[in-house]
């Protein structure tokens, strides 16, 4: 069966009047200019959705960045309050949604220190990092509400509880370790270690965990054990003349290497009896350190003089001289092995730097560090001059021979 339409010229004059007026508001609505993203972004505005407290509120703005949008926008923050994305951030985008996070009070308790802190956030680790602190895995932390609202008043309360350290050498290998666990067995079991025969424990399993204490896991037999060891850097001594006696600086700083050394170790009854390296790898090398070293003697003692007053930082007075003799068997009671360099002005020098110095050992022991005119010396040796000049030195020098010796 056909359905019947009626047409326009049949409808009741009124109902046709109202049939075109809404075709015509319909037509108009739809060809209406609409304000959208790419409109706002040509015209300078941007639309900023502003999330705060569950409440949400819209505004169109020219405002450069983050914060003088939410100025606008009659916004007040607080200095702990915390904004995504951050208040500096410049808008360039037509369009942004701004969260903010308020700061509420946190009491933070890590042991014995208790501390009150504003932070907007909401996790644990990132409300202990608002408290300066760091959280490890082993460490527990619980937020909870104040318990003590009268004292401290309402809000929330951080517990945090700290692991145990200690130490922990898993078949040879060294490391600083942390535990919840009671006892060393337990200690075990959280950290997945299943022991075998052959395994041995320095201590009883029954063992408590305290800080401090050393755990050590061996295995009877040969097995590989990785090392990694430092490389000491080497020191640049730079003299320089136009520098007075005394003055040391650092001109680029040293920086230790690394190395990583594995051993084959074997192992009887959970000791270590026998060790062989196999392989030694430098994964960083050393950088040097370049030192600038005063030479400048000033009115102190030099090659044209024969003798020299020195007055020290205590105020005593000395009486220089200087000899020309070769120093490798004195230098041994120092443990410098008998070696030792010619500085560029011709004093004699080991490889700390210091000059070579005789002196009356009665006063100045052997080894000692002493000031003279020309910089800090060693006491290495001693002479006849000591006793008519107990206070005197005699300072190792290259002016009478000129061999470099």
């Amino acid at each position: 069966m056909m359905k019947s339409v009626t047409p326009y010229s049949l409808m009741p004059i009124g109902i046709a009047a109202a049939v075109c007026i809404v075709i015509a508001g319909m037509s108009l609505f739809l060809h209406m200019p609409r304000a959208n993203a790419a409109d706002t972004h040509s015209s300078g505005e941007r639309l900023v959705t502003i999330h705060d407290r569950g409440e949400e509120k819209v505004i169109l703005t020219h405002a450069q960045s983050i914060k003088t949008a939410l100025k606008e926008a009659g916004v007040v923050l607080d200095a702990n309050d915390a904004v995504e994305p951050k208040r500096d951030e410049a808008l360039i985008d037509s369009s942004y949604n701004v969260k903010i996070y308020r700061a509420r009070p946190v009491i933070v308790a890590d042991g014995a220190i208790r501390q009150k802190i504003m932070t907007p956030y909401q996790t644990v680790e990132k409300i202990a990092g608002s408290a300066g602190l760091a959280l490890r895995d082993e460490d527990t932390a619980i937020l909870r509400p104040t318990e003590d609202i009268v004292t401290e008043g309402a809000g929330l309360e951080l517990k945090i509880d700290r692991a145990i350290p200690f130490t922990f050498v898993l078949y040879g290998k060294k490391t600083d370790a942390f535990t919840r666990a009671d006892t060393v067995s337990e200690m075990l079991k959280q950290k997945g270690i299943e022991l075998s025969e052959n395994d041995h424990v320095s201590v009883a399993l029954d063992t408590k965990i305290t800080s401090g204490v050393t755990v050590e896991l061996s295995r009877d037999g040969k097995q590989t054990v990785t090392e990694e060891q430092a490389i000491p850097f080497t020191i640049e001594k730079t003299y320089d003349t136009a520098r007075p006696v005394g003055y040391r600086e650092v001109q680029t700083p040293g920086l230790a290497g690394k190395r990583t050394v594995i051993f084959e170790v074997e192992m009887k009854s959970g000791k270590e009896i026998g060790r062989k390296e196999i392989q030694n790898v430098v994964t960083q090398e050393s950088k040097k350190q370049i030192e600038v070293i005063g030479l400048n003697p000033g009115n102190g003692l030099s090659r044209s003089k024969g003798a020299n007053m020195f007055t020290d930082s205590k105020g005593t007075v000395h009486r220089e001289t200087y000899y020309d003799l070769a120093m490798n068997v004195v230098m041994k009671s120092c443990g410098a092995g008998g070696n030792y360099t010619v500085r560029p002005d011709g004093a004699k020098i080991d490889k700390d730097g210091y000059i070579l110095i005789a002196a009356n050992l009665a006063r100045y022991p052997r080894c000692s560090l002493v000031e003279t005119s020309l910089g800090t010396g060693k006491v290495y040796d001693t002479g006849g001059f000591a006793a008519k000049h107990p206070d005197g030195f005699d300072l190792a020098t290259d002016w009478s021979n000129n061999d470099n010796r």
